[in-house]
């Protein structure tokens, strides 16, 4: 997205404007991000208080650019590794719960001897 709307006209309100304007997931798409977020548009238009097209404001554009930046270091300082290593944590926690009160009972049972 950041190479996108430094590249292009940013518009707000719609997906383009049909002068070369385009917005900034549009922009994103063009330049390799494959993602669809309907909040972020609705967002972005929220922001621009616009209920029409017209292109973005240099304020708009820099807003949006200098939260791109900021996102992308705080991510940078991320450590990918260890945050995906929790999720897979977090994930299969409540399959191994599940799993250990679905095999529960016939436990039981055995230790009781029957």
């Amino acid at each position: 997205m950041l190479e996108g709307i430094r590249s292009s006209p940013v518009v707000v309100g719609a997906y383009t404007d049909g002068r070369g304007g385009i917005c900034p997931m549009l922009a994103a798409h063009r330049h390799g991000g494959r993602t669809s977020f309907v909040s972020f548009a609705r967002a972005w238009d929220e922001f621009a208080r616009t209920k029409t097209i017209r292109r973005a404001t240099e304020r708009e554009v820099r807003t949006l650019e200098n939260l791109l930046v900021a996102s992308l270091a705080a991510e940078a300082e991320t450590d990918l590794g260890a945050a995906i290593a929790d999720y897979r944590r977090r994930r299969a926690f409540p399959e191994i719960i599940a799993r250990r009160l679905k095999d529960a009972p016939r436990r039981s049972l055995q230790a009781a001897g029957r």
